[in-house]
């Protein structure tokens, strides 16, 4: 698909999701009114409130009040407190503008390489899908200095500070993301109609399979190797003194670790190895969509690998997330227990973009390297074949 055809479908998606995002900030102070509260339990309208609050525009309750940023008196007391909230405002604006240009090149670039046809609807929904969370992500994560500022505390703690802001927002994410990626991907449909047969690219399955574990691999050295809690500890407690970047190991946290592990310990074998079960999940999408990708792909370029390695990453993220849940919550049925468990969808996504994005180039120059193998060997044996009397 050309360019031409597939901005169109981007730019839809990308104002689609910039809309419900602020649609969802915008509807987070009807959680504090007595009727939210009459019809949901407190504890529940609380919990949806947390998630919605990132993406309000309407300022906390220090900021409306400009009593703990401001510091003075008086009129120099509401001047601070307006100069503030003016902070506030442009850390939202930020992050809403963030969105649409973080979505439009990562949508563009799947939408051309995996046009939605030829049995690769499902897969072309699942990718932009898993990039809508990835953009808003990156959204969060650029706008922070400005919402930390806006609190009047942005010289003390910045990047553990900077950690919990990114971490912030996520669970939206996750539904908005979904019905962005479905009307991308039904635009994208209907503009690729016209253009005629598209490539596909063929890849020995034995290329595939070593491409798949190479990329695999890199995943479970985040999952397995770093997320182990006596290494995961150690990055937790890095903290060279640097002044305003001191104190880091929330931050390497939030970018490097997948997930958290120990072992059985005093716990029982079945719950421990049951939850091994949900980072097995997690690889064993990452490798089966690491196996179909190169084939899926109208050209197998690094890009296109690395951006899709990032979104099996977030797919496998959120597989076994949902799991996780499943197994927290079989003794629970109650609203606000499926709420709460609940609130960890969306975690790890900055670790999977930045494991994704390694995994993607190793497993683009594994296919690169074994692709070239056997076309070498293809054509020695052709040759001796022709050789032959």
């Amino acid at each position: 698909m050309t360019y031409r055809r597939a901005v169109i479908p981007a730019l839809a998606g990308a104002l689609l999701l910039t809309a419900l995002l602020w649609w969802a900030g915008a509807s987070a102070h009807a959680l504090r009114l007595p009727g939210a509260t009459a019809m949901l339990d407190g504890q529940s309208a609380a919990e949806l409130a947390r998630w919605l609050t990132p993406w309000s525009y309407d300022p906390p309750a220090s900021l409306q009040s400009g009593q703990e940023v401001s510091g003075g008196i008086g009129d120099a007391a509401g001047t601070a407190g307006t100069s503030y909230l003016a902070l506030h405002t442009t850390a939202l604006q930020i992050r809403f503008g963030a969105v649409f240009a973080f979505f439009v090149p990562g949508a563009l670039l799947l939408v051309r390489r995996l046009p939605p046809v030829h049995g690769r609807m499902p897969a072309a929904l699942l990718a932009v899908w898993a990039w809508g969370l990835v953009a808003g992500t990156l959204a969060v994560t650029v706008s922070a200095p400005w919402l930390i500022a806006s609190g009047g505390h942005g010289s003390y703690r910045f990047l553990p500070q900077l950690a919990s802001v990114i971490s912030s927002g996520r669970q939206v994410l996750v539904v908005t993301a979904l019905v962005a990626a479905a009307v991308t991907v039904l635009i994208a449909r209907v503009t690729a109609k016209g253009a005629g047969p598209l490539p596909q690219e063929e890849v020995p399955a034995r290329a595939a399979r070593l491409a798949a574990t190479a990329g695999t691999a890199v995943i479970a050295l985040s999952l397995v190797i770093l997320s182990y809690q006596p290494v995961a500890a150690a990055l937790q407690t890095v903290s060279p003194n640097m002044g305003l970047l001191a104190e880091p190991g929330d931050l390497l946290r939030q970018w490097l670790l997948l997930g958290g592990w120990a072992g059985p310990g005093g716990a029982p074998l079945g719950g421990w190895l049951l939850y091994r079960a949900v980072d097995v999940l997690l690889l064993a999408v990452v490798w089966w969509a690491l196996r179909r990708l190169p084939g899926l792909l109208t050209r197998a370029t690094v890009p296109a690998m690395a951006v899709g390695a990032v979104c099996a990453t977030v797919l496998g993220l959120l597989a076994s997330q949902l799991l996780r849940v499943v197994v927290d919550g079989m003794s629970s049925g109650l609203r606000w227990d499926l709420l709460r468990l609940s609130a960890g969808i969306g975690d790890g996504v900055p670790a999977a973009l930045t494991c994704g994005l390694v995994a993607g180039c190793v497993a683009a120059l594994t296919l690169r390297v074994a692709v070239g193998r056997a076309e070498v060997r293809d054509a020695t044996t052709s040759v001796e074949g022709s050789d032959r009397p």
